[in-house]
Protein backbone atom coordinates (compact mmCIF):
# COMPACT_ATOMS: atom_id res chain seq x y z
CA UNK A 1 0.00 0.00 0.00
CA UNK A 2 1.68 3.18 -1.21
CA UNK A 3 2.38 6.07 1.56
CA UNK A 4 -0.09 8.94 1.80
CA UNK A 5 0.75 12.47 2.77
CA UNK A 6 -0.75 15.82 3.04
CA UNK A 7 1.92 17.76 1.10
CA UNK A 8 5.07 16.82 -1.01
CA UNK A 9 8.12 19.23 -2.33
CA UNK A 10 9.91 17.53 -5.09
CA UNK A 11 13.13 18.27 -6.28
CA UNK A 12 14.01 21.62 -4.73
CA UNK A 13 17.00 22.97 -2.94
CA UNK A 14 16.51 22.20 0.84
CA UNK A 15 18.40 24.22 3.05
CA UNK A 16 18.97 22.46 5.68
CA UNK A 17 21.06 22.78 8.72
CA UNK A 18 23.23 20.03 7.67
CA UNK A 19 23.81 21.93 4.15
CA UNK A 20 21.84 22.59 0.85
CA UNK A 21 20.91 18.95 -0.77
CA UNK A 22 18.21 18.55 -3.86
CA UNK A 23 15.54 16.47 -2.17
CA UNK A 24 11.67 15.82 -1.56
CA UNK A 25 10.21 16.33 1.80
CA UNK A 26 6.59 15.28 2.95
CA UNK A 27 4.16 17.09 5.60
CA UNK A 28 1.32 15.23 7.58
CA UNK A 29 -0.48 16.96 10.03
CA UNK A 30 1.38 19.54 9.42
CA UNK A 31 4.53 18.20 10.42
CA UNK A 32 7.86 17.55 8.38
CA UNK A 33 8.11 13.24 8.26
CA UNK A 34 10.10 12.41 5.56
CA UNK A 35 12.65 14.01 3.57
CA UNK A 36 14.56 11.76 0.82
CA UNK A 37 16.09 12.33 -2.29
CA UNK A 38 12.48 10.72 -4.03
CA UNK A 39 9.65 10.25 -1.74
CA UNK A 40 7.18 7.44 -2.93
CA UNK A 41 3.62 7.65 -2.60
CA UNK A 42 1.10 9.78 -2.86
CA UNK A 43 -0.25 13.45 -1.87
CA UNK A 44 -3.40 15.77 -1.56
CA UNK A 45 -1.06 18.05 -2.94
CA UNK A 46 2.57 18.40 -4.93
CA UNK A 47 4.68 21.39 -5.67
CA UNK A 48 7.28 21.08 -8.01
CA UNK A 49 9.85 23.29 -6.78
CA UNK A 50 12.24 22.07 -9.18
CA UNK A 51 14.73 24.87 -9.64
CA UNK A 52 13.78 26.30 -6.72
CA UNK A 53 15.83 26.80 -3.27
CA UNK A 54 13.21 25.85 -0.17
CA UNK A 55 14.06 27.47 2.81
CA UNK A 56 12.36 27.52 6.50
CA UNK A 57 10.15 29.77 6.83
CA UNK A 58 11.38 32.96 8.72
CA UNK A 59 10.34 33.78 11.94
CA UNK A 60 10.69 37.61 12.97
CA UNK A 61 11.60 38.20 16.46
CA UNK A 62 11.23 41.42 16.57
CA UNK A 63 8.05 43.21 15.06
CA UNK A 64 5.62 45.88 16.27
CA UNK A 65 2.07 45.38 14.99
CA UNK A 66 0.32 47.86 16.90
CA UNK A 67 -2.60 45.96 17.10
CA UNK A 68 -4.83 46.47 19.07
CA UNK A 69 -5.18 50.35 19.57
CA UNK A 70 -3.20 51.72 17.54
CA UNK A 71 -4.58 50.05 14.39
CA UNK A 72 -4.39 53.38 12.30
CA UNK A 73 -0.32 52.21 11.73
CA UNK A 74 -0.58 48.92 11.40
CA UNK A 75 -2.59 45.93 12.47
CA UNK A 76 -1.98 42.12 13.00
CA UNK A 77 -3.70 41.36 9.44
CA UNK A 78 -1.94 43.31 7.40
CA UNK A 79 1.34 42.92 9.17
CA UNK A 80 1.40 38.96 8.72
CA UNK A 81 0.33 38.92 5.55
CA UNK A 82 3.63 41.08 4.85
CA UNK A 83 5.50 38.78 6.78
CA UNK A 84 3.84 35.83 4.73
CA UNK A 85 4.79 37.58 1.79
CA UNK A 86 8.74 37.81 3.08
CA UNK A 87 8.78 34.16 3.88
CA UNK A 88 7.81 34.91 6.85
CA UNK A 89 5.71 32.01 9.01
CA UNK A 90 5.58 33.32 12.33
CA UNK A 91 6.35 36.04 14.35
CA UNK A 92 7.02 37.83 18.05
CA UNK A 93 5.13 40.78 18.54
CA UNK A 94 6.59 43.35 20.72
CA UNK A 95 4.79 45.02 24.01
CA UNK A 96 4.20 48.75 22.01
CA UNK A 97 3.23 50.22 20.31
CA UNK A 98 -0.26 48.64 21.08
CA UNK A 99 -2.63 50.47 23.58
CA UNK A 100 -2.72 49.67 25.96
CA UNK A 101 0.56 48.24 26.01
CA UNK A 102 1.25 44.42 27.08
CA UNK A 103 1.85 44.80 30.64
CA UNK A 104 -0.25 42.62 32.23
CA UNK A 105 -2.25 39.76 31.84
CA UNK A 106 -5.64 41.50 30.78
CA UNK A 107 -3.36 43.61 27.80
CA UNK A 108 -1.88 40.05 26.94
CA UNK A 109 -5.46 38.19 26.48
CA UNK A 110 -6.64 41.50 24.26
CA UNK A 111 -3.66 40.85 21.53
CA UNK A 112 -3.86 36.99 21.88
CA UNK A 113 -7.56 37.19 21.08
CA UNK A 114 -7.44 39.58 17.93
CA UNK A 115 -4.53 37.56 16.76
CA UNK A 116 -6.58 34.42 16.86
CA UNK A 117 -8.72 35.77 14.37
CA UNK A 118 -6.89 38.24 12.11
CA UNK A 119 -3.12 36.76 12.19
CA UNK A 120 -2.39 34.74 9.09
CA UNK A 121 0.59 33.24 10.19
CA UNK A 122 1.92 31.71 13.75
CA UNK A 123 2.63 34.24 16.20
CA UNK A 124 4.45 34.53 19.92
CA UNK A 125 3.92 38.17 21.87
CA UNK A 126 6.99 40.00 24.09
CA UNK A 127 5.62 41.26 27.77
CA UNK A 128 7.16 44.44 29.05
CA UNK A 129 9.08 45.60 31.71
CA UNK A 130 8.35 48.79 33.37
CA UNK A 131 8.79 50.42 36.22
CA UNK A 132 5.36 50.18 36.97
CA UNK A 133 4.97 46.92 36.52
CA UNK A 134 6.91 44.83 37.80
CA UNK A 135 3.97 43.13 39.96
CA UNK A 136 3.07 41.62 36.66
CA UNK A 137 6.41 39.45 35.63
CA UNK A 138 4.61 36.53 36.73
CA UNK A 139 1.69 36.73 35.41
CA UNK A 140 2.82 37.36 31.54
CA UNK A 141 4.61 34.28 32.04
CA UNK A 142 1.31 32.09 33.01
CA UNK A 143 0.11 33.63 30.04
CA UNK A 144 2.86 32.59 27.78
CA UNK A 145 5.11 35.43 26.86
CA UNK A 146 8.40 34.35 24.90
CA UNK A 147 9.90 36.92 26.78
CA UNK A 148 10.16 40.70 28.74
CA UNK A 149 11.14 43.51 26.47
CA UNK A 150 12.64 46.65 28.03
CA UNK A 151 14.02 50.13 26.95
CA UNK A 152 17.09 52.36 29.11
CA UNK A 153 15.37 55.31 26.84
CA UNK A 154 12.41 57.04 25.99
CA UNK A 155 10.32 54.66 24.46
CA UNK A 156 8.96 57.06 21.70
CA UNK A 157 5.57 56.67 23.53
CA UNK A 158 4.89 57.91 27.27
CA UNK A 159 2.52 54.87 28.58
CA UNK A 160 5.62 52.54 28.21
CA UNK A 161 8.23 54.44 30.70
CA UNK A 162 11.83 53.58 30.45
CA UNK A 163 13.63 51.04 32.74
CA UNK A 164 15.45 52.49 35.21
CA UNK A 165 19.11 51.16 37.19
CA UNK A 166 16.18 49.66 40.09
CA UNK A 167 13.75 48.20 37.80
CA UNK A 168 16.66 46.33 35.90
CA UNK A 169 17.63 44.99 39.08
CA UNK A 170 15.08 43.90 40.12
CA UNK A 171 13.19 43.04 37.20
CA UNK A 172 16.44 40.82 35.85
CA UNK A 173 16.26 39.27 39.39
CA UNK A 174 12.91 38.08 38.96
CA UNK A 175 13.04 36.94 35.42
CA UNK A 176 16.35 34.83 35.99
CA UNK A 177 14.13 32.96 38.48
CA UNK A 178 11.57 32.83 36.46
CA UNK A 179 13.43 31.64 33.21
CA UNK A 180 12.86 34.02 30.82
CA UNK A 181 14.59 36.44 28.53
CA UNK A 182 14.95 40.41 28.72
CA UNK A 183 15.46 42.15 25.52
CA UNK A 184 16.71 45.63 26.19
CA UNK A 185 16.78 48.56 23.83
CA UNK A 186 19.92 50.02 24.73
CA UNK A 187 21.20 53.88 24.29
CA UNK A 188 21.94 55.86 27.05
CA UNK A 189 19.13 58.08 28.62
CA UNK A 190 21.10 61.14 30.02
CA UNK A 191 23.24 61.58 27.14
CA UNK A 192 20.53 60.83 24.19
CA UNK A 193 18.20 63.50 25.93
CA UNK A 194 20.28 66.09 27.01
CA UNK A 195 22.21 65.98 23.23
CA UNK A 196 18.38 66.58 21.61
CA UNK A 197 17.76 68.77 23.88
CA UNK A 198 20.60 71.32 22.98
CA UNK A 199 20.05 70.89 19.55
CA UNK A 200 16.48 71.38 19.60
CA UNK A 201 17.31 75.09 21.51
CA UNK A 202 19.90 75.57 18.86
CA UNK A 203 17.24 74.75 16.37
CA UNK A 204 19.59 72.15 14.56
CA UNK A 205 17.57 69.30 13.24
CA UNK A 206 18.86 67.54 10.46
CA UNK A 207 19.68 64.21 9.77
CA UNK A 208 23.28 65.04 11.14
CA UNK A 209 22.09 66.72 13.91
CA UNK A 210 19.83 63.44 15.00
CA UNK A 211 22.87 60.97 14.48
CA UNK A 212 25.23 63.09 16.55
CA UNK A 213 22.82 63.17 19.63
CA UNK A 214 22.46 59.64 18.99
CA UNK A 215 26.20 58.83 18.68
CA UNK A 216 27.63 55.17 18.90
CA UNK A 217 28.75 55.68 22.23
CA UNK A 218 24.65 56.23 23.50
CA UNK A 219 24.66 52.44 22.79
CA UNK A 220 27.97 51.12 23.25
CA UNK A 221 28.23 52.06 27.10
CA UNK A 222 24.54 51.05 27.37
CA UNK A 223 25.15 47.80 26.57
CA UNK A 224 28.56 47.17 28.30
CA UNK A 225 26.04 48.45 31.87
CA UNK A 226 22.93 46.33 30.98
CA UNK A 227 25.89 43.01 30.88
CA UNK A 228 27.27 44.06 34.34
CA UNK A 229 23.37 43.57 35.30
CA UNK A 230 22.95 40.54 33.52
CA UNK A 231 26.23 39.08 34.82
CA UNK A 232 24.91 40.17 38.59
CA UNK A 233 21.72 38.60 38.43
CA UNK A 234 21.69 35.56 36.09
CA UNK A 235 19.11 36.82 33.67
CA UNK A 236 19.43 35.91 30.33
CA UNK A 237 20.24 39.14 28.23
CA UNK A 238 19.44 40.13 24.48
CA UNK A 239 20.20 43.23 23.25
CA UNK A 240 17.62 43.97 20.80
CA UNK A 241 18.68 45.36 17.45
CA UNK A 242 22.64 46.48 17.79
CA UNK A 243 23.88 48.58 15.00
CA UNK A 244 27.22 49.52 16.24
CA UNK A 245 30.52 46.51 15.78
CA UNK A 246 32.24 47.56 19.14
CA UNK A 247 28.73 46.56 21.37
CA UNK A 248 28.72 43.22 19.49
CA UNK A 249 32.14 43.04 20.32
CA UNK A 250 30.99 43.73 24.26
CA UNK A 251 28.24 40.96 23.83
CA UNK A 252 30.80 38.32 22.75
CA UNK A 253 33.16 39.11 25.18
CA UNK A 254 30.88 38.88 27.60
CA UNK A 255 29.53 35.15 26.51
CA UNK A 256 32.91 34.02 26.47
CA UNK A 257 33.29 34.37 30.02
CA UNK A 258 30.15 32.87 30.84
CA UNK A 259 27.65 35.52 31.04
CA UNK A 260 24.26 34.76 29.21
CA UNK A 261 24.08 37.30 26.90
CA UNK A 262 23.69 37.56 23.05
CA UNK A 263 22.10 40.15 20.35
CA UNK A 264 20.20 40.56 17.33
CA UNK A 265 20.60 42.93 14.41
CA UNK A 266 18.40 44.29 12.11
CA UNK A 267 18.42 43.96 7.96
CA UNK A 268 18.63 47.84 8.09
CA UNK A 269 21.91 47.87 9.73
CA UNK A 270 23.55 45.74 7.25
CA UNK A 271 21.88 46.55 4.37
CA UNK A 272 21.67 51.00 4.53
CA UNK A 273 24.43 53.38 6.02
CA UNK A 274 23.93 57.18 7.26
CA UNK A 275 24.28 58.72 3.66
CA UNK A 276 21.71 56.55 2.86
CA UNK A 277 19.47 57.97 4.95
CA UNK A 278 20.40 61.20 4.56
CA UNK A 279 19.54 61.00 0.75
CA UNK A 280 16.37 58.79 1.64
CA UNK A 281 14.89 60.82 4.80
CA UNK A 282 12.40 60.62 7.39
CA UNK A 283 11.36 57.04 6.11
CA UNK A 284 14.40 55.80 6.61
CA UNK A 285 14.59 56.64 10.84
CA UNK A 286 15.18 54.57 13.31
CA UNK A 287 16.60 54.51 16.48
CA UNK A 288 19.47 53.67 17.37
CA UNK A 289 20.28 55.27 13.83
CA UNK A 290 21.65 53.33 11.19
CA UNK A 291 25.51 54.12 11.24
CA UNK A 292 28.22 55.08 8.44
CA UNK A 293 29.67 52.85 5.96
CA UNK A 294 32.90 51.63 8.11
CA UNK A 295 30.54 50.09 10.34
CA UNK A 296 28.81 48.28 8.02
CA UNK A 297 31.54 46.80 7.03
CA UNK A 298 32.44 45.52 10.57
CA UNK A 299 29.00 44.27 11.49
CA UNK A 300 29.28 41.82 8.08
CA UNK A 301 31.91 40.79 9.82
CA UNK A 302 30.56 40.03 13.00
CA UNK A 303 27.67 37.84 11.07
CA UNK A 304 30.34 36.26 9.33
CA UNK A 305 31.84 35.01 12.45
CA UNK A 306 28.69 34.01 14.13
CA UNK A 307 28.12 36.48 16.49
CA UNK A 308 24.66 37.48 15.89
CA UNK A 309 22.14 35.29 17.78
CA UNK A 310 19.41 36.42 15.30
CA UNK A 311 18.13 38.93 13.14
CA UNK A 312 14.98 40.36 12.50
CA UNK A 313 13.12 43.13 11.14
CA UNK A 314 12.21 45.65 13.76
CA UNK A 315 9.10 46.31 11.96
CA UNK A 316 7.85 49.67 13.16
CA UNK A 317 5.21 51.56 11.06
CA UNK A 318 3.58 54.55 12.23
CA UNK A 319 0.59 57.03 10.40
CA UNK A 320 2.69 58.76 7.36
CA UNK A 321 1.76 62.06 8.60
CA UNK A 322 4.39 60.94 12.00
CA UNK A 323 6.75 61.25 9.20
CA UNK A 324 6.38 64.70 8.03
CA UNK A 325 8.60 67.37 9.28
CA UNK A 326 12.40 67.70 10.12
CA UNK A 327 14.06 64.75 10.95
CA UNK A 328 15.48 65.14 15.23
CA UNK A 329 11.29 65.63 15.43
CA UNK A 330 9.50 62.49 13.94
CA UNK A 331 9.06 59.47 14.49
CA UNK A 332 11.86 56.72 14.02
CA UNK A 333 10.50 53.46 12.58
CA UNK A 334 11.51 51.59 9.84
CA UNK A 335 8.70 49.09 7.85
CA UNK A 336 10.94 45.95 6.84
CA UNK A 337 9.03 42.49 7.57
CA UNK A 338 8.15 42.17 4.06
CA UNK A 339 11.83 42.52 2.76
CA UNK A 340 14.24 40.42 5.59
CA UNK A 341 14.54 37.34 3.68
CA UNK A 342 14.85 38.78 0.46
CA UNK A 343 17.37 41.67 1.55
CA UNK A 344 19.77 38.87 3.48
CA UNK A 345 19.58 36.84 -0.27
CA UNK A 346 20.94 39.71 -2.16
CA UNK A 347 23.24 41.59 0.17
CA UNK A 348 24.30 38.57 1.96
CA UNK A 349 24.45 35.76 -0.16
CA UNK A 350 24.75 37.16 -3.48
CA UNK A 351 27.11 40.01 -2.94
CA UNK A 352 29.36 38.87 0.15
CA UNK A 353 29.21 35.04 -0.19
CA UNK A 354 27.16 34.32 3.03
CA UNK A 355 26.09 30.34 3.22
CA UNK A 356 22.34 30.15 3.22
CA UNK A 357 22.43 27.66 5.85
CA UNK A 358 24.00 30.89 8.03
CA UNK A 359 20.83 32.90 6.53
CA UNK A 360 18.45 30.01 7.43
CA UNK A 361 19.83 30.00 10.60
CA UNK A 362 19.71 33.77 10.68
CA UNK A 363 15.86 33.98 9.98
CA UNK A 364 14.58 30.86 11.35
CA UNK A 365 16.44 28.26 13.37
CA UNK A 366 18.07 30.34 15.91
CA UNK A 367 15.32 32.50 16.75
CA UNK A 368 13.03 29.49 17.99
CA UNK A 369 16.08 27.74 19.71
CA UNK A 370 16.64 31.43 22.12
CA UNK A 371 13.22 31.68 22.80
CA UNK A 372 12.70 27.31 23.26
CA UNK A 373 10.14 27.15 20.84
CA UNK A 374 9.90 23.77 20.13
CA UNK A 375 9.30 22.25 16.61
CA UNK A 376 10.09 25.41 14.38
CA UNK A 377 12.55 27.14 12.63
CA UNK A 378 14.22 24.21 10.42
CA UNK A 379 13.78 21.77 7.84
CA UNK A 380 13.55 18.76 10.05
CA UNK A 381 12.32 15.51 10.53
CA UNK A 382 9.28 16.21 13.06
CA UNK A 383 9.38 20.29 12.67
CA UNK A 384 6.58 21.81 11.28
CA UNK A 385 5.94 21.92 7.47
CA UNK A 386 6.93 25.43 7.11
CA UNK A 387 8.68 26.60 3.73
CA UNK A 388 9.52 29.49 1.91
CA UNK A 389 10.14 28.66 -1.87
CA UNK A 390 12.69 31.24 -3.53
CA UNK A 391 13.61 32.18 -6.72
CA UNK A 392 16.75 32.28 -5.77
CA UNK A 393 18.52 34.28 -8.61
CA UNK A 394 15.00 36.09 -10.07
CA UNK A 395 15.99 39.90 -9.83
CA UNK A 396 12.86 41.79 -9.21
CA UNK A 397 12.34 45.66 -8.18
CA UNK A 398 9.88 46.51 -5.06
CA UNK A 399 6.99 48.47 -5.87
CA UNK A 400 5.07 50.78 -3.14
CA UNK A 401 1.58 48.06 -4.20
CA UNK A 402 3.29 45.21 -3.78
CA UNK A 403 3.68 45.75 0.29
CA UNK A 404 1.03 44.32 2.35
CA UNK A 405 1.51 46.82 4.99
CA UNK A 406 -1.10 49.57 6.01
CA UNK A 407 0.72 51.95 4.80
CA UNK A 408 2.52 51.48 1.18
CA UNK A 409 5.58 52.82 2.67
CA UNK A 410 9.71 51.66 2.86
CA UNK A 411 12.78 52.86 2.20
CA UNK A 412 13.20 49.25 0.19
CA UNK A 413 10.61 50.97 -1.90
CA UNK A 414 12.87 51.09 -5.32
CA UNK A 415 15.16 49.13 -4.18
CA UNK A 416 16.61 46.07 -6.83
CA UNK A 417 16.64 42.77 -5.23
CA UNK A 418 18.17 38.95 -6.14
CA UNK A 419 16.35 36.30 -4.54
CA UNK A 420 12.12 36.30 -4.97
CA UNK A 421 10.12 34.39 -2.76
CA UNK A 422 7.56 32.84 -4.68
CA UNK A 423 5.95 30.48 -2.07
CA UNK A 424 5.18 30.76 1.73
CA UNK A 425 3.46 27.72 3.00
CA UNK A 426 2.97 27.11 6.86
CA UNK A 427 2.18 24.25 8.50
CA UNK A 428 2.13 22.25 5.31
CA UNK A 429 -0.65 24.54 4.02
CA UNK A 430 0.60 27.73 1.00
CA UNK A 431 -0.63 30.94 2.57
CA UNK A 432 0.96 33.17 0.34
CA UNK A 433 1.68 32.47 -3.73
CA UNK A 434 2.99 34.27 -6.34
CA UNK A 435 2.42 37.73 -5.10
CA UNK A 436 -1.04 36.68 -3.87
CA UNK A 437 -2.15 36.18 0.02
CA UNK A 438 -4.09 32.79 -0.60
CA UNK A 439 -5.12 31.55 3.12
CA UNK A 440 -7.20 33.08 5.30
CA UNK A 441 -5.86 33.81 8.86
CA UNK A 442 -4.82 30.22 10.44
CA UNK A 443 -1.91 31.64 12.56
CA UNK A 444 -1.46 29.90 16.26
CA UNK A 445 0.23 30.98 19.77
CA UNK A 446 3.58 29.62 20.08
CA UNK A 447 4.82 29.37 23.59
CA UNK A 448 7.77 28.81 24.64
CA UNK A 449 9.62 26.02 26.77
CA UNK A 450 10.55 26.99 30.16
Amino acid sequence: MSKRFDLIIRQGMLVCPEGVTKADVAVNDEKIVEIAEEISGEAKETIDAAGKYVFPGATDGHVHFNDPGRTEWETIATGSNALAAGGGVAYFDMPLNCTPCTLDAKNFKNKLAVAQRDSLVDYGFWGGLTPKNLDKLEELAECGVVGFKAFTCFSGIEEFERMDDYTALVGMEKLAKLGYPLMVHCENAEIVSALTARALANNKTTVRDYFAAHSPITEIENVSRMISFAEETGCKLIIAHVSTARAVELVTQARNRGVDVSCETIGHYLILTDDDVERMGTVAKCSPPIRDAQNQTKMWAKLLNGEFAFISSDHSPCDPKLKDGEFLKVWGGISACQTTLSSLLTHGYHERKVPLVDIAKLTGQNVNEVFKIPGKGKIAIGFDGDFALVDLNQEFTLHAEQLFYKHKVSPYVGSTFRGKISQTILRGKTVFKDGKVVSKPIGKHLKPLV
